[in-house]
């Protein structure tokens, strides 16, 4: 089938041309905020956006990842590094280096206790994390670490003291970060100057939802010196002058002699595919390449992609928390093919694309975030996002849920792949097979025999042929998501596959599939099923159809996947003017309005409780996806000076500047999608329904800034909010293009436009 360029091409080619931005957009960037009880992947410095050398300190990975979500990694609020590890991702993680003066070990110790292994205290002050960069003084070696990357290719600067034992242990057969437990690994000395090797994992959502796959990680790391003595160790027990080991906890060291402030450097090909490939990414990417000139390329390819939206005047606080957010946008999902195209399979051998192929965590909550993003500033990668999808499918016969190089890693059990991708050819973003993609989209939607756990989902059958997924009482984690009659989460489950399947009902629309349209949008409409009128509430319903007695509304996980009812009633993006009238307006713009005049003295989620679960039992939890589009509500029910009244009170009480007070108090910020939220409530801009409908458009609320400029598209699209200031939220006028409007679509921003707004200190009647 011929492929569609509409857009993407020329987005793309539009993108390529634009030349360096002038203004420094990395001196907001603080990748520090946020960081206390993070995930593993969130903290990566050095690194550039969507790439797959992602470096950064550890804290305390090597503890291990008892279920694959917990907060590993790095942490704000300790004091001792244990090493460098080189790849960071959802599901993904090792290769630790970590340089060390004196006595030789093997094992990162405890962070109570430093000294039992290779970590080393260090401070704050001593430290500097931007995008593409970071360093650190090693306080207990008097080691200054130095990190940068380029897409595949990790570099490491490590300036030592004088010592006749200064040591760089290669630390590859344990567990790290969120990779899970090591199955085998292997590292060598190939000359004086290379090491090489890989491991590999099985990762705990691995296990779960591909139970006999695992996750290889290679490397290939070339030093710009020769050491004076090397050996080899399995955990503890070192040998000496050994070149080669293999097996769980294997790994290398070097030692040398050097003078006072003496720099070795290690360059650090990976890939998940193959030794030879890591080997081929770091001469392809990295050969002539030295520290600093990788670095100030890092710099420059943040500066550009950071400044495909570009903000003026508002707060400086407002800037850091805005391009710290956009970072972490860009961040996540990153590469996992080689220069070569090569790529991991889902079945454990090697593929080739020609295009990149990515790593990803679900969707889950990103149609609201991360995808408008990309759609609006940075429409290839989106548009290779789905194209990555396609190969698994092509490979699988289902969309995937998540990936971790290649293998279902399903984050919560649902999938929201088909809507995205739905999304994406509505707006006219189709440089992908879109034949192949509707095939996927529909039988992600509808198909239910045979079903892959990793694809999520297991309960549609149910879904499909009840109109809602029935609640079934299941306290065993390992299990809940996959049940098939129904499921612990029926309730949201029903409510999310209603959303997806409208949005897949407008793609067979566009393509002229009438029965297959008419089909989506009678599921599209099982919500209503599961809308309890006597009380206003989505209320569970059990496998007899009848709905569930003794129901607390505030209750978490009973039939609500992470939430409650007071959070999900409010989960129909696909139709809110239809749950707006069957509520009735007043009580709705009552109700919402008391749920966030409640919710901000908890600081709209879990208050000052550091744990990623916090606010599952609040009224309203801006630190996890299920809500995430509520505050914009109001616009669709006669109050839209609500919206910006709340929208801009989340932004300035929710998002904070430090690391423990950065995205809540330690909330769940997978792989961008929440400070991807404040990128779109910073710009003013928001679409409740996910750019899915067929008039695709974004909503407004006030910006936090004077100008914004967002140079993703053919032309730029400027908004400017005249009269803007913490005291002037509400908007009193808006044009787009001279003429009153109270909505921006999409086509507009991509054709390059003004909106221009005038605020106020009262709300707009």
């Amino acid at each position: 089938m011929k492929k569609l360029f509409y857009l993407s091409f020329c987005l793309f080619a539009a993108c390529k041309g634009t030349q360096p931005p002038t203004e420094d957009y990395t001196k907001y960037v603080k990748p520090n905020i946020g960081t206390a009880h993070s995930r593993y992947f969130f903290y990566t410095p050095a690194a550039i956006p969507f790439g797959m050398a992602k470096l950064a300190p550890s804290t305390n990975g090597s503890y291990g990842n008892k279920d694959g979500w917990e907060a590993v990694g790095y942490d704000e609020r300790h004091t001792s590094i244990e090493g460098f590890p080189n790849f960071h991702e959802f599901q993904v993680g090792g290769i630790v280096f970590a340089p060390t003066t004196g006595k030789l070990q093997t094992t990162p110790g405890k962070m109570e206790d430093p000294e039992s292994g290779y970590r080393s205290r260090f401070d704050h002050k001593d430290e500097n994390a931007t995008a593409g960069y970071y360093s650190v003084l090693l306080k207990d070696y008097n080691i200054k670490a130095e990190l940068t990357a380029t897409a595949r290719v990790g570099f490491h600067r490590y300036t030592f003291p004088k010592s006749d034992s200064s040591n760089i242990i290669f630390d590859i057969g344990h567990r790290m970060g969120e990779s899970g437990p090591v199955v085998d690994a292997e590292v060598k000395l190939v000359d004086g100057n290379r090491i090489e090797g890989y491991v590999i994992t099985k990762p705990e959502y691995v296990k779960k939802y591909q139970a006999d796959a695992t996750v290889p990680m290679y490397f290939s790391a070339a030093l710009d010196k020769a050491p004076a003595a090397y050996g080899t160790f399995i955990d503890s027990v070192a040998t000496p002058n050994s070149k080669e080991v293999k097996g769980k906890g294997a790994g290398i060291y070097l030692t040398y002699k050097t003078t006072a402030d003496e720099q070795v450097n290690i360059k650090v090909g990976l890939s998940y595919t193959s030794v030879e490939n890591a080997r081929l990414n770091l001469d392809t990417e990295a050969k002539d390449l030295t520290f600093d000139q990788a670095k100030t390329k890092a710099h420059d390819q943040w500066n550009e992609k950071l400044g495909r939206i570009a903000v003026e005047g508002g707060l400086e606080t407002d800037r850091v928390k805005f391009y710290t957010g956009l970072f972490h946008a860009l961040l996540g999902r990153g590469l996992a093919s080689d220069v070569n195209n090569a790529y991991p399979r889902n079945d454990g051998t090697i593929g080739k694309a020609d295009h990149a192929f990515y790593n990803t965590d679900a969707i889950w909550g990103g149609y609201w975030n991360l995808t408008p993003v990309w759609a609006i500033a940075y429409p290839e990668y989106y548009a290779d996002f789905i194209k990555g999808q396609l190969l698994i499918y092509k490979e699988t016969g289902w969309l995937a849920d998540g990936l971790a190089a290649g293998k279902y890693v399903s984050g919560v059990g649902t999938n929201f792949t088909g809507l995205v991708i739905a999304a994406a050819y509505n707006i006219g973003i189709r440089d992908f097979d879109v034949k192949l993609a509707y095939e996927a989209a529909l039988k992600n939607e509808t198909g239910y025999v045979n079903r892959a756990p990793g694809a999520g989902k297991m309960d549609v059958g149910a879904f499909v042929k009840r109109g809602f997924c029935p609640y079934i009482n299941n306290e065993d984690q390992a299990t809940r998501e996959l049940t098939t009659e129904g499921s612990q989460f029926g309730t949201s489950h029903t409510l999310e596959y209603c959303f997806s399947s409208y949005a897949v009902a407008q793609f067979a629309k566009s393509l002229g599939k009438h029965e297959d349209y008419e089909q989506l949008m009678k599921l599209s409409q099982g919500w209503k099923l599961l809308y309890d009128s006597s009380i206003k509430f989505i209320r569970p319903r059990d496998l007899k159809g009848d709905f569930i007695k003794n129901f607390d509304p505030a209750a978490p996980w009973v039939g609500f996947q992470e939430g409650n009812a007071w959070q999900y009633t409010f989960f129909v993006p696909h139709e809110p003017e239809q749950l707006v009238n069957l509520i009735g307006k007043d009580v709705f713009n009552r109700r919402l309005d008391s749920i966030f005049t409640i919710s901000q003295e908890n600081i709209f989620g879990g208050g000052k409780e550091i744990d990623a679960f916090a606010g599952l039992k609040g009224l309203y939890n801006q630190g996890n996806q299920p809500n995430l589009h509520i505050s914009w509500l109001f616009n669709f029910s006669g109050r839209p000076d609500l919206t910006q009244k709340w929208v801009r009170a989340i932004c300035n009480d929710f998002y904070g500047t430090e690391g423990i007070h950065g995205y809540g108090y330690g909330q769940d910020e997978d792989q961008g999608q929440m400070g991807a939220w404040y990128v779109l409530a910073g710009i003013g801009l928001f679409d409740v329904k996910g750019l899915t409908a067929p008039d695709a458009s974004f909503q407004l609320a006030s910006p936090l800034f004077d100008k914004i400029t967002i140079n993703g598209a053919k032309k730029p699209f400027v908004i400017t909010a005249e009269g803007n200031s913490a005291n002037n939220m509400y908007i009193q006028e808006a044009s787009l293009n001279g003429k009153p409007t109270d909505k921006i679509p999409y086509k507009d921003i991509v054709n390059g436009g003004t909106l221009h707004l005038k605020m106020g200190a009262q709300p707009h009647k």
